[in-house]
Order: structure tokens, then C-alpha cells, then sequence
């Protein structure tokens, strides 16, 4: 119980700085103090610092030469301030793992996968935030096409290296961690690898959903496509994609088969 209430009070500092940041909404915060919680009180310390790892990082890369993102997050579903939905979306399915790691999962399989979740969606977020920026237009991972900046399913080389960093930030913060404390049935000096190919996996299948059957619009104003119901002012219109299928669904699973990758690299 007390770790519940660590996690509750650790949950609200950080939120409510990124509340105040701009770095989430309302329910942004009110996801962030859910994740946080569940994830310090099942999943302890190390698990905390993963998690805030990806937040601190991606937040501050979303501020980082923002007047020359704008143009390309104005065809984004979400920005760089996070709502509940996106809170759940990176952090939902590592806080059902923090819990499961109490119950139905081993310590050791848990924390494998919750390496491979955390590291896909900070080399996710990093790609998104460094990969804009690149000078070169983004290619198709279907087609390999040149497609606009900030299309959904687009890879450049800047965000792929960029995806690979944020991935080996968590895996680093997790092999230092883990020198501490240790996790049952892990070898250590996989760590590393583990994150950056349960990262890159993650960060692959969310390309490879965002350009086959993520839900895109079309904004009947201007013609661009883009991830939003609303664009130039008026409701925009279906393009292509499974309806259900929105940006942080996409993410949702991305990071599951991060996950699953680095607990079968691990095991």
C-alpha cells in the first residue's frame, strides 16, 4: 500500500509540472497520475524511472524547435501536450504489466516486456519529434515513395536513428538499474540490445500500421491528409483505414509487439 501511495505522490509532482509546462492537458494529467501510480506501486522504483525517462525526454524533444514543427503537427491527431487518451496509449498497457507482475506474470518475464513497451514508445516519440526535422522528405515503409513530412507510416533516417536513442536511453537507465536491484531470470548484459530491438520493432510496426490501416482523413479545404477529424476549420473527410484504428491504438499495439519482441530476445 505504501508504494501505492509513493507512486500517487511521485505521480503528482510529475504531472503537475507537465501540467504547468504544457506538457498535458487536464486528462492528460489525470492519466499520467493513473499510470504513474500503478506503475510505482506494482512495478517499484525502476519501473518509475523508465516510465519517467520516456515523459521527461519526449517532453522536452516536443518543445525542442517547435516553431518549425508546427506547420507538420497541424496535420497530427495529437501534439506534443498529451491527453488521457494518449497517457493510456503509451503508459496503459506498462501499468497493466507493473500490476500483472504482482499476480499472473513472473517478475523477471514482466520486466522484460515492460523494457520492450517503454522503449518503443520513447523511440517512437523520438522519431516523431527528431524526424520532422530532417531535411530530407520521409519515405513510404510500404512503397518506399517520398511522401510529405509527418505522413503516417513515413520513415527518414534522421528519425530512425533518432528511435534508436530514445530506445537505448531506457534500456540504459533500466542496465543501470538493474545493477542495483536485479531481475529474476534476466540476463544483464541483454539489456541494452533488448530495448533497442524491442524499440525498433515497436517503432517498425507503428510505421507499418500508420501506413496500411490507420484511420486518415482528408481535409476537403486544402487536400491534406492528415490524422484529424478537423482541419482548416471544417470536418474533414474519410480517406482510408480501419475506423477504429486511430493514432493512439496504433501506438497501443506498437508497443505490444515492442514488448513481446524484447521478452523473447530476453528469455
Amino acid at each position: 500500500m505504501y508504494m501505492l501511495l509513493w507512486g500517487l505522490g511521485a505521480s503528482a509532482l510529475v504531472a503537475g509540472v507537465g501540467y504547468r509546462k504544457g506538457s498535458l492537458s487536464e486528462s492528460g494529467f489525470v492519466g499520467a497520475l493513473l499510470v504513474g501510480t500503478l506503475v510505482m506501486g506494482f512495478g517499484g522504483p525502476l519501473w518509475f524511472c523508465m516510465l519517467l525517462t520516456f515523459f521527461i525526454s519526449g517532453s522536452a524533444l516536443s518543445h525542442y524547435k517547435r516553431e518549425r514543427k508546427g506547420e507538420v503537427e497541424a496535420n497530427f491527431a495529437k501534439t506534443g501536450r498529451r491527453d488521457f487518451g494518449q497517457a493510456l496509449a503509451n503508459g496503459g498497457l506498462g501499468s497493466l504489466l507493473a500490476v500483472l507482475s504482482r499476480t499472473l506474470l513472473s517478475p523477471g518475464a514482466a520486466f522484460a516486456m515492460f523494457l520492450g513497451v517503454m522503449a518503443t514508445v520513447s523511440a517512437d516519440t523520438w522519431a516523431t519529434e527528431i524526424g520532422v526535422l530532417s531535411k530530407q522528405k520521409p519515405r513510404s515503409v510500404l512503397t518506399w515513395q517520398e511522401v510529405p513530412p509527418g505522413t503516417s507510416g513515413g520513415v527518414s533516417l534522421l528519425g530512425t536513428g533518432a528511435a534508436a536513442l530514445g530506445a537505448l536511453l531506457v534500456g540504459l537507465v533500466a542496465q543501470i538499474g538493474l545493477m542495483f536491484s536485479g531481475a529474476p531470470g534476466l540476463p544483464g548484459d541483454k539489456i541494452l540490445l533488448a530495448a533497442l530491438v524491442g524499440g525498433l520493432a515497436g517503432c517498425f510496426t507503428d510505421s507499418l500500421l500508420g501506413a496500411s490501416c490507420q484511420l486518415i482523413f482528408r481535409c476537403s479545404t486544402c487536400g491534406a491528409e492528415t490524422e484529424k477529424r478537423e482541419h482548416c476549420g471544417r470536418e474533414t473527410e474519410y480517406l482510408r483505414g480501419c475506423r477504429w484504428l486511430n493514432n493512439d491504438m496504433v501506438n497501443l499495439l506498437a508497443s505490444g509487439v515492442g514488448g513481446l519482441v524484447a521478452f523473447i530476445y530476453l528469455a
